[in-house]
């Protein structure tokens, strides 16, 4: 980990209490279900929505179902809340991404939404040969674990310490899976610095910037676009988001 990971400070309290704006951006995805229609249909291919700490598969529900409406085989993680990796949890997820992989004959899109995203990036660095790509929704794989207001409730749910890595579970964070990966991250995001959601740019890795709290980042109109746009490329054929036109105003350089 670089030492400007270890200094990266969790968000301010004001940010944090910005998160109930998240009610919002949920009536923002509803009232924007027209213009999301207009998002590029997908080729069938299964795609697996791994939810955030302490929350389930009903914390996705909305993004699922978008996604099974642009012709995804979609499936949620199907372990009840996510409380960390307690014993089994690891192992449930390798099995479902080899299940679906065998049902479907097709490599798995993996999109994961926080701590989901962290899971989504080892899963693809333990089986590069069943995913097809990863897409991590304000996930701080690149920061100090303690650069989040959520590494207390972390540590009580999963019975872990934060910083604790397992070695069996895809090795350093923060190193990029093996095949295309976009983080989509924002810079008012209250639980996590947004700084530590960020990849670094790469033959086949980006970040994706958009204005939205941490907690609706899973139902913000701009996130939905751009994970259904970057999940309707063909396979093999992954190229970089394209910002220009319309979509720089609602997705900003995060390289400014």
């Amino acid at each position: 980990m670089t030492a400007t990971a270890q200094t990266l400070r969790p968000p301010s309290r004001t940010l944090m209490f910005l998160e109930g704006r998240a009610i919002h951006e949920f009536g923002a995805f509803l009232g924007a279900l027209p213009l999301l229609s207009l998002a590029p249909r997908g080729d069938g291919h299964p795609v697996l929505v791994l939810p955030g700490l302490v929350a389930s598969d009903e914390s996705t529900r909305a993004l699922r179902t978008f996604l099974a409406a642009k012709g995804y085989a979609v499936s949620g993680w199907r372990q009840g809340r996510n409380y960390g990796l307690r014993e089994g949890v690891q192992h449930a997820m390798v099995d479902l991404v080899a299940e679906l992989n065998d049902k479907h004959g097709r490599k798995i899109s993996l999109v994961g939404w926080s701590l989901g995203g962290l899971y989504a990036r080892q899963l693809a660095k333990m089986m590069p040969d069943r995913v097809r790509q990863v897409i991590t929704l304000g996930s701080p794989f690149a920061g100090h674990p303690r650069s989040t207001n959520a590494w207390r409730v972390y540590e009580w749910a999963s019975g872990r310490k934060s910083d604790e890595v397992d070695p069996q579970f895809g090795g350093e964070l923060a190193l990029p899976p093996p095949v295309p990966t976009t983080a989509i991250f924002s810079r008012t995001d209250g639980v996590c610095a947004w700084q530590g959601c960020m990849e670094k740019a790469g033959a086949q890795t980006e970040s994706i910037e958009v204005e939205s709290s941490h907690c609706g980042m899973g139902h913000h109109p701009a996130v939905v676009y751009a994970v259904a746009d970057r999940l309707a490329q063909k396979e093999g054929q992954w190229r970089p988001f394209d910002r220009s036109g319309w979509r720089s105003v609602a997705y900003p350089d995060p390289h400014r």
